[in-house]
């Protein structure tokens, strides 16, 4: 990670490497601050989004205002279920392959508290990130991020049961020594308008 990744202005997202993006959606309550924050995240080099969101999607909306922008709706609950391995796979896959080209990532949900968060660490993962030091650089740069699928992201990710067993491990500390109180975050971006 460098200290030169923009800060965004408008729209609702973290650079998190200089190629992979997590945050929260669009400002539904003007369609012009919307495109401002759509054509933003393009001028700073986004060219994939992934939305984790299954109660909406912005697909058509973002193919009309922009045609080359790739836009994957690869929705699911945030209702704290478990989330199954074939879901992260096939995100990361997506983000891997528009990363081999050249390209940037935005891996975003609702908010920017969970889903959007737990794929961006799993592509982070991919990558060859150690889970903490994802889990930190998450966290640094989106304080509202609580990643809750990071068990399952983590699950996903480990072949090896010793190594999973360790990392989850891990986690338990890291959640520990980060608390979140998630309602109080939920509820100031609700009052926000989030």
């Amino acid at each position: 990670m460098t200290n030169s990744m923009p800060l965004l202005r408008h729209a609702n997202a973290h650079f998190v490497t200089d190629d992979v993006l997590i945050g929260g959606d669009l400002d539904y309550g003007s369609r012009q601050l919307a495109e401002t924050q759509v054509r933003e995240l393009h001028d700073v080099g986004v060219t994939h989004i992934i939305d984790v969101r299954v109660e909406w999607s912005d697909q058509d909306w973002v193919a009309e205002l922009l045609p080359g922008l790739k836009y994957f709706h690869h929705g699911i609950d945030d209702a704290g279920q478990q989330v199954p391995a074939e879901w992260f796979q096939e995100g990361v896959d997506f983000a891997l392959e528009a990363l081999r080209s050249g390209g940037k990532v935005l891996s975003h949900c609702h908010m920017g508290i969970n889903r959007g968060p737990s794929l961006g660490l799993a592509i982070l993962l991919a990558q060859g990130w150690d889970a903490i030091e994802a889990l930190d650089a998450i966290r640094r740069v989106r304080p509202i991020a609580f990643v809750a699928y990071a068990e399952d992201a983590l699950r996903w990710h480990h072949q090896d049961p010793d190594d999973l067993a360790r990392d989850l491990d891990r986690l338990d500390r890291w959640r520990a020594e980060n608390d979140l109180d998630v309602e109080s975050v939920i509820r100031l971006k609700r009052q926000q308008g989030a």
